[in-house]
């Protein structure tokens, strides 16, 4: 059994490598292959250092951990960064390696999340996730509605994405 923890500054590599290898995993086919080609560790690192300190007030992230101890997924939140009106929490990604599903560690992110935000003064989540993305069928089986959707450019191409939601944080964490 894994587990789900706060991160920390010295799981930046890992989200990095996490975060690249999921996209490749997750979005092989939807997204082009040469832009797949050219995300890479290297960049992603540095981002998630930034993420875990600069902007730390502003935002959290949470990983998963695998029996191994070897960190497999993320999740971060923090306020809703658009205009959807009756949502102030958003659930701005969580990625989890294909070796790490079926294990509850998704839904032991979204709780991680949700739990937080709530302790924060949020009382809603959003999640937008891209339209050809078999993982959006995760978000409504947690429960979870959908309530827009919105044109979004990737690598060159322009893919429809799709917000789900939750308008009471309490009853995802019950």
């Amino acid at each position: 059994m894994g587990r789900i923890r706060e991160a920390t500054i010295a799981d930046a590599a890992a989200i990095g490598r996490v975060h690249v290898q999921s996209w490749v995993e997750t979005y092989r086919g939807i997204l082009p292959d040469p832009f797949l080609g050219q995300v890479a560790q290297e960049d992603r690192e540095p981002v998630w250092r930034r993420w875990l300190t600069e902007y730390a007030g502003q935002n959290f992230v949470y990983v998963a951990e695998n029996a191994a101890g070897e960190v497999v997924g993320f999740a971060s939140g923090g306020a809703e960064r658009g205009k959807t009106p009756g949502y102030d929490g958003e659930l701005y990604a969580l990625y989890l390696l294909q070796r790490g599903q079926k294990e509850g560690l998704g839904r032991g992110l979204m709780e991680a999340v949700a739990r937080r935000l709530l302790k924060e003064g949020y009382h809603s989540l959003l999640v937008w996730v891209l339209a050809d993305n078999p993982a959006r069928h995760f978000y409504a089986h947690l429960g979870g509605k959908q309530v827009a959707e919105q044109p979004i450019e990737i690598g060159g191409t322009t893919l429809i994405e799709i917000a789900y939601g939750w308008p009471a944080l309490e009853a995802m964490v019950g």
